[in-house]
């Protein structure tokens, strides 16, 4: 997946293309709002807005008024805001009060948010305006806001993690801190002693960490301006660990599609657009987003025997097959998968390739898809429903179809309804297969 910056420029140019189409909303509601700001518990120059996640929508448009204007309609932007912003990519966002009232000076503002889509049509209408007292303090702090995962969700453990967080104003860049320990300078704008690695991104609120990280570390990020100064503090340090000796009995080991994400805003962090989320039974995530089979076969060793896991759940091949490489190729590296698994006491499960559509990947990434991906996709399905596997697949149209966009808005990566389908087959079918594998080993 691409990062967020990529996707604005997109959908900038979007705007030439849309111009007046009409408004379709989608069965959803307006966005619930779950912050408040009172006089008894008022808000900043600079306070974090929350909403309820809109898994349909792409990014968010918020308007800010410092008066309820009259004859203020639902279904489109009014000319009266003070402020809006369309570059809204998290279900939270800070308002830039600061910029309508002075340090200790208070006021009352009323904003609004609706969800929107790939080509910048609302999918939701405006929700109702929202009042927010500011008392003109300054917050505690100026950093960006990590988002938090529950640490006992399903899904949740991650070889390859993505960090998000939401930003702070007045940001060009982020740079992401990932530590050995926590940082002996908590809220600082320098490096910690603990630092292992570290990485400068454009204006976006994700990380994807192209490390493996097995053990228990920190991540923290700071905003930079254009100059490379640093605007604010780092937030708070994020502790997480991946534990090989958890004890993990299912390994989940592929590219992006097991990796997580979809709907083109959504990263493996959205746990929503990760099959392993609606999962009967904990798993560890070992995917990276954009292996090819080659990868798959070559970092095996590093990154799944340490963690050793009864079953191996392998789908991998569809960025090799979309690129035109020979499903016969797939096939040798699955083998070696296979082969990899059987040696070190693993059982291996492969996963059938869903269908693709080339042209929303088109639309959503620019890349092309060569010619004979669903010969190329199908050959490698046969083979795979003659091993121990589980038809994920079958979640979807059969081949030829292509992925449809109610699934996958880019044709590539299921969204949460497909990552939900391709779970209810492996709930269903999994305990029938363990029970076989068993039987068959007798």
């Amino acid at each position: 997946m691409r990062s967020k910056k990529y996707f604005i420029l997109l959908l900038a140019c979007l705007c030439l293309i849309a111009g007046n189409a009409s408004t379709h909303y989608l069965p959803h509601e307006y966005p619930v709002v779950l912050s408040s700001y009172t006089a008894q518990n008022p808000a900043s120059l600079t306070p974090l807005i929350k909403w309820q996640k809109n898994t349909h929508a792409v990014y968010y448009e918020i308007e800010l008024f410092d008066c309820v204007p009259a004859h203020l309609s639902p279904e489109r932007p009014s000319k009266k805001h003070i402020f809006f912003c369309q570059q809204v990519y998290t279900n939270a966002f800070v308002l830039p009060l600061d910029k309508f009232l002075a340090p200790g000076q208070c006021g009352t503002f009323y904003w609004r948010v609706r969800a929107m889509d790939f080509d910048q049509k609302p999918i939701t209408p405006f929700s109702p305006l929202k009042g927010i007292y500011c008392n003109g303090q300054k917050a505690a702090q100026n950093a960006p806001i990590p988002i938090k995962t529950p640490p006992d969700a399903k899904g949740n453990v991650l070889l390859y993690p993505v960090y998000h967080w939401i930003p702070n104003n007045n940001a060009e860049k982020f740079e992401v801190e990932i530590l050995s320990a926590p940082p002996e300078n908590p809220h600082g704008i320098k490096p910690s002693r603990y630092r292992v690695f570290s990485a400068v991104v454009d204006f976006s609120c994700e990380y994807y960490d192209p490390k493996p990280r097995i053990g228990t570390f920190y991540w923290r990020v700071r905003a930079i301006d254009g100059a490379g100064n640093p605007v604010g503090t780092y937030c708070q340090a994020q502790k997480f660990t991946n534990d090989p000796k958890a004890g993990y009995t299912v390994g989940i080991y592929g590219d992006s599609i097991s990796h997580g994400g979809g709907h083109m805003s959504y990263s493996p962090a959205d746990l929503e657009f990760s099959y392993a989320h609606y999962l009967d039974f904990p798993t560890v995530n070992l995917s990276q987003s954009g292996d090819t089979i080659g990868m798959l076969v070559n970092r095996f060793d590093n990154d799944v025997l340490p963690f050793s896991p009864r079953y191996l759940f392998i789908m991998g091949g569809t960025n090799s097959l979309r690129a035109g490489e020979s499903a016969e190729d797939v096939i040798d590296g699955l083998k070696i998968l296979q082969q990899k698994c059987r040696q070190n006491g693993i059982v291996p499960i492969l996963l059938t390739l869903p269908s693709i559509n080339p042209s929303n990947i088109k639309k959503i990434f620019g890349e092309p898809t060569e010619p004979g991906w669903q010969e190329r996709i199908e050959k490698v399905n046969a083979y795979i429903r003659t091993q121990d596997y589980l038809d994920t697949a079958a979640a979807f149209p059969a081949l030829p179809a292509v992925l449809p966009t109610k699934y996958a808005l880019d044709g590539l990566h299921p969204d949460d309804n497909g990552k939900a389908r391709m779970a209810k087959i492996i709930n269903r079918d999994w305990p029938f297969l363990k029970e076989k594998i068993a039987h068959d080993n007798n």
